[in-house]
Formats: C-alpha cells, sequence, structure tokens
C-alpha cells in the first residue's frame, strides 16, 4: 500500500510541477533517485504519464489521466448545462457536436459528444486531445485568454499538422483577433484531414473560458455560404451553456 501511496503523490507532484524531472521530485519528496525512476517508469508503462517530447528526461502526465477526466465531469454545472443546448444544436444541424474543456495551455480534451445522423460523420472519442492553436475548440478558447497566455503558447512552439495550420506566430495572432471579432472559430482541415469545425467559448462568471462547444463536420459537408449561420447558432449555444450553468 505504502508503494501506491507513494505512486499516487508522485503522480500528482507531476501534475503539479510538470515538465518535472526525476532529480526535482527526488528533492521534492526525499527518496532515492533510482525509487522516483522506477516509480515514474510504471506510470509511463500505464499510460498515466509520459516523457515530455522537446526534453526526454522530464515528465509529465499522460493521456489515460485526461481521458478519465470527462469522467469527473459528468456530474458538474457545466456537463448538465450543456447537455440539452447540445442536442437541440445536433437537431438543427445535424452534425457532431462536441463539448470541450482546455487542460491548461496542454490541450482540449473531448467531456462529451451528441452525435448526428448522418451514416459519414466525424468521430472524436470522449477523452480525445488535440493542440489548442490547430483546432476550432482551441482557438476559440486561446482568443479569449490574456496575451501572454498565447504568448506563453507561441513560445511553446505551434507545431504544424497540415499546410492550413496556423504555425506561424503572427497567423495565429490574425486569426484570434478575426475570433474575437465574430464571436467563433473555425478549423477546415488544419488538424485532422477532411475534418471541419465551428467552435464558441463556454464561460465561467470571471468571463474566462470554461470550455468550447463545437459543430463538426466532414470538409464533404462543409459550405463556406451556411458558416454565418452556423456559427452565430454555435455561438448561441455557448452563450446558452455559459448562462444555464450561471444560473441566469
Amino acid at each position: 500500500m505504502k508503494s501506491v501511496t507513494r505512486s499516487l503523490r508522485i503522480l500528482e507532484a507531476v501534475a503539479q510541477h510538470q515538465p518535472v524531472t526525476v532529480g526535482e521530485l527526488t528533492k521534492i519528496f526525499g527518496l532515492p533517485k533510482s525509487t522516483v525512476q522506477r516509480t515514474l517508469v510504471t506510470l509511463a508503462e500505464a499510460g498515466w504519464l509520459r516523457a515530455n517530447r522537446r526534453d526526454t528526461t522530464r515528465w509529465e502526465i499522460g493521456a489515460r489521466v485526461l481521458a478519465v477526466r470527462p469522467a469527473a465531469l459528468q456530474g458538474s454545472s457545466l456537463f448538465a448545462a450543456a447537455r440539452e443546448p447540445m442536442v437541440r444544436l445536433r437537431d438543427a444541424v445535424n452534425e457532431t457536436i462536441h463539448l470541450s474543456v482546455p487542460d491548461a495551455l496542454q490541450c482540449m480534451v473531448v467531456v462529451d459528444r451528441v452525435d448526428c445522423g448522418h451514416a459519414v460523420r466525424t468521430f472524436h472519442t470522449v477523452g480525445d486531445t488535440s493542440p489548442l492553436h490547430a483546432t476550432a475548440t482551441g482557438r476559440a478558447v486561446l482568443a479569449q485568454l490574456p496575451k501572454q497566455d498565447v504568448e506563453e503558447l507561441i513560445e511553446q512552439g505551434l507545431e504544424r499538422y497540415s499546410d492550413t495550420t496556423p504555425a506561424d506566430p503572427d497567423e495565429l495572432r490574425a486569426e484570434l483577433d478575426r475570433i474575437r471579432a465574430d464571436g467563433y472559430a473555425v478549423n477546415r482541415n488544419q488538424y485532422r484531414p477532411g475534418v471541419c469545425a465551428i467552435a464558441a467559448p463556454v464561460l465561467d462568471e470571471e468571463g474566462t473560458p470554461l470550455a468550447t462547444v463545437a459543430i463538426s463536420m466532414p470538409d464533404s459537408r462543409y459550405d463556406e455560404d451556411r458558416l454565418p449561420e452556423w456559427g452565430r447558432l454555435v455561438a448561441g449555444t455557448a452563450a446558452e451553456i455559459t448562462g444555464r450553468r450561471l444560473g441566469a
């Protein structure tokens, strides 16, 4: 049981200090370096931790932690406020609707989904993660964050996933300006080929982005002429979820 408790404490420390080295964790807990290293490897093998992509000597939270997070949200005020408006949005556009939450500046995590009736449709598993700068859901969040947070993300590097990914800092900044003006973000093949989305932010009491709601569809059904309509609908749904959660 001591080893389980130690593993959980190390997992919590990684979440708090990530990306963190073995040496830093050794100082925090006063444990032998070999013990900490062995625990990290065990947690990584189980998917709870992973090595940082840019510095493999540093550790960070893995995808398994992000995948179980949605289950914890299912009884939350966000989940309760979002479900009914998401269903109505799906009925209005007959496309898949996703609710996602940001994991700091690391990624977006899908926490709920309402499927459409099309045989061919987009599909993201609850728990799926995606980068902020390359997706409509992520950019809808970034557009509402303070400038210093956006610059911090840019400093981490903007990976290019397709020819249209806004991987240039100035291009991303200009895109965020457009999102603020329009009230919604658009992704057309910028992350996954053949996948398009229109997303708007759900805000908390202080106006900070808590989540995003998105219409997701195959590129074959994307229609530029319908974008203003889709944008109005998704922005209205996000505003309704915000209001329902705040008791408005």
